[in-house]
């Protein structure tokens, strides 16, 4: 099902509906994006509680006004990947330690289990893990400054 196949809508309870052009209604639905990283406005999936995908969004620029709206919102409140802008500093050069970054949603403090926690994602990209699952993203390295990739370099 292509992304102008359905029509999309809050519910009472603030969930979304997602109506087919043959009418039907599916209650609940969240969007799932295929490529959260290296694509996240292309691909993403409309999926049912249970993990039915029943439409296929191709690009969110495609979408009606009011529909990129619901889709936007929804993915904001389920996802949560800070961006790393700067590392500020961290407590050892040995793992475990403690960083402390400056991130696009604001200043935050975690732990580093191990260098096998900071993952290539592409040639620039960098994906880190703190002890409690939440990943943060560098999305190129290169354009960090000077300080932050010279502590970065000391990990990878």
């Amino acid at each position: 099902m292509t992304s102008t196949a359905f029509s999309l809508r809050r519910n009472p309870f603030g969930r979304l509906t997602l109506t087919t052009v043959d009418g039907q209604e599916h209650d609940d639905v969240r969007p799932v994006r295929a490529f959260p990283i290296q694509a996240p406005d292309d691909g993403i999936g409309m999926v049912c509680p249970d993990g039915r995908e029943v439409a296929w969004i191709d690009r969110l620029s495609d979408l009606p006004p009011a529909v990129k709206v619901l889709v936007e919102e929804e993915l904001q409140g389920s996802e949560f990947m800070p961006e790393i802008r700067r590392i500020l500093d961290v407590t050892s050069f040995a793992t475990p330690c403690t960083w402390r970054v400056e991130t696009d949603r604001g200043n935050a403090e975690f732990v580093l289990r191990g260098e096998e926690d900071i993952r290539r994602i592409g040639r620039t990209m960098l994906l880190v893990a703190d002890t409690h699952g939440v990943h943060f993203l560098i999305r190129d390295m290169a354009v960090l400054d000077k300080h932050s990739r010279k502590i970065l370099d000391r990990f990878l």
